[in-house]
């Protein structure tokens, strides 16, 4: 029985499953994730974050899957309304940090059983920085003004914080010992964060389909998110359950200039998945890939997960999401250059499961139905003829060819080695549909020219 809520009998077996069932590195090729025993590429895109709050979630996951969608991102908010926040909210209208909204906690509780039914596959965000800066900060139980349990005094906390959250001034992120920011008075708010995420964990470690990341795009220094990993993984050791977990570093779009980003590259341990989302904003075409490509090779020196649980792509945004055009090539430019998750943001600065997103995840899932990803590898050497941002290849060289093209085009593609045939089908990655099919020749230079302008994808597959 889960705590607020009854589950039947049939519902708990569902979801207590053998520690080789959950989800966790795909064996054969740990850059991938397995599931039952089965590798399995995650992919999505939902019209939002906190995807527990939904009114109408069992509709929208159906819609997600119906077009290929299995993965999810959730953050669990502290920004919407008062009535969907996880604290109590008393008459008076202050919250009581030691009591919980059950609503709240229900919707989780339904998005988990539902999202397990569905074998659509959750990346939970325990902390997110914009929750409790500028005005959301007014609003937030965590603010002393707003709730019975403790004082500006009392904490440290300031009555406003105005500056942009990448600023850092929120002591709400170093309630840890040994932060450089730490104060002993923070032990008060430290007390009550543990609280909020065992209640979380109390729902979620019984599920074998969840993976936890500490943070949105942080810029806090690394320890904050470290003792929450530890936090989390020590409580799923209590149940007898390996999670996995890691952290979003905001600076992964500079790539080999980030700062905060590099310490997940030597520590596989503490970093046992990695997710480099916003390698996916204000990064455009053939630099996009170059600066994902770096961010892969240097953590795949110990072969784990790559997730993106957010794509940027859509609102023409002042920090660089561009247009919905961007969202669907970088999302496959992180398909095709071997990460293992790949999902749309939310509507706004992104596509989350517009018409852009659903063509394209329907196309990923046919490329997939020929290709499996983890059986190929980018191989860009083997194009010719190649424009800036024309074509992107992953291979098993005489085996199978995942070929994408942004806009068209026509590229050489290296076959000399390998006198066979073989099939080649194109994918419409505007419209999801199948293309036409071509038989080719190996044994020399093949030209393979997309069949028009847009988006496509070729399936090259040995007869």
């Amino acid at each position: 029985m889960f705590i607020g809520q009854t589950v039947s009998a049939q519902q708990e077996e569902s979801i207590l499953m053998s520690e080789n069932d959950r989800i966790q590195p795909y064996k054969e090729n740990p850059r991938y994730w397995q599931y039952k025993g089965k590798p399995v590429l995650l992919l999505g895109g939902s019209k939002t974050d906190h995807i527990f709050l939904l009114d109408d979630l069992k509709e929208h996951l159906d819609e997600m899957k119906e077009v290929g969608g299995n993965y999810v991102r959730n953050t669990m908010s502290q920004r919407e309304e008062k009535e969907l926040k996880a604290h109590k909210l008393l008459p008076d209208g202050k919250f009581d940090l030691d009591q919980w909204n059950e609503d709240y906690w229900n919707r989780f509780q339904n998005m988990l059983q539902w999202t397990c039914e569905r074998e659509i596959f959750v990346q939970i965000e325990v902390w997110d920085r914009f929750d409790y800066s500028t005005e959301r900060w007014d609003h937030s139980p965590w603010n002393p003004a707003k709730n019975i349990n403790y004082t500006y005094e009392e904490t440290g906390f300031a009555e406003k914080y105005p500056l942009h959250s990448s600023r850092d001034v929120q002591p709400f992120f170093h309630s840890i010992k040994g932060m450089e920011k730490y104060q002993k008075q923070y032990d008060l708010i430290r007390k009550h964060q543990e609280r909020f995420v065992s209640k979380m964990l109390s729902y979620s470690l019984k599920y074998g389909h969840i993976l936890y990341c500490m943070n949105n795009e942080t810029s806090t220094p690394a320890k904050w998110g470290q003792y929450w990993m530890k936090f989390i993984r020590d409580k799923g050791l209590q149940e007898g359950n390996q999670v996995y977990t890691t952290d979003m570093f905001d600076d992964a779009f500079r790539a080999e200039e980030a700062v905060h980003t590099p310490v997940i590259f030597d520590d596989p341990q503490t970093y046992p998945f990695v997710d480099i989302s916003q390698v996916n904003s204000r990064n455009f075409g053939e630099t996009h890939w170059e600066k994902m490509q770096w961010l892969v090779e240097k953590a795949s020196k110990y072969p784990r997960p790559i997730n993106h649980t957010k794509i940027y792509g859509s609102g023409y945004t002042s920090f660089g999401s561009g247009g919905p055009e961007d969202g669907v090539e970088r999302f496959w430019r992180n398909i095709i250059g071997g990460c293992a998750s790949s999902r749309f943001h939310r509507d706004g600065s992104g596509n989350g499961l517009n018409s852009f997103a659903k063509a394209t995840l329907k196309a990923a899932r046919k490329l997939e139905s020929m290709i499996k990803m983890w059986d190929v590898t980018p191989q860009m050497q083997l194009l010719s003829d190649r424009s800036e941002n024309e074509a992107y290849v992953a291979a098993k060289p005489g085996e199978q060819y995942a070929i994408y093209f942004p806009d068209g085009g026509s590229v050489g593609l290296d076959l000399s080695e390998h006198d066979a045939v073989f099939t080649l089908k194109w994918i419409s990655v505007g419209t999801g549909e199948w293309g036409t099919e071509t038989t080719i020749h190996g044994g020399n230079i093949a030209a393979i020219a997309a069949p028009d302008k847009g988006g496509w994808a070729a399936a090259i597959v040995r007869k």
